[in-house]
């Protein structure tokens, strides 16, 4: 699996996220099929969705809403959305979609039974 969860010591208002396993199976499938292509384009879709997780577990109430539970962040350089929903309780992420912006975008939300 190309990711793990952020369990390192954090600073305290950064959140922790975590992947929902179909979320997880969609990356894994992305990252392989750019792997395929190319290692350095894997490694830099990797490091897209790194950087995104990074901005999202700073400040998850940032960016754009989709409904009244789920928010999006367009990954740079890739055609791919994260989506996911926040506890702001728990200081948690949970990313239940890494969505390619070419899929039908009722899936993003749909998928869940949201």
């Amino acid at each position: 699996m190309p990711f793990v969860q952020n369990e390192n010591k954090r600073e305290l208002w950064m959140y922790k996220h975590i992947f929902d396993p179909i979320a997880a199976d969609e990356f894994e499938h992305s990252f392989l099929w750019y792997e395929k292509k190319s290692a350095n384009a894997a490694e830099k879709f990797y490091e897209a969705v790194q950087e995104a997780l990074n901005a999202i577990c700073i400040a998850p109430e940032r960016y754009r809403k989709i409904n009244s539970d789920l928010r999006e962040l367009r990954l740079k350089k890739y055609p791919f959305n994260l989506v996911y929903f926040f506890d702001a309780d728990k200081k948690v992420v949970l990313v239940i979609s890494i969505y390619h912006q070419k899929r039908d975008p009722n899936y993003k939300i749909n998928k869940q039974g949201k």
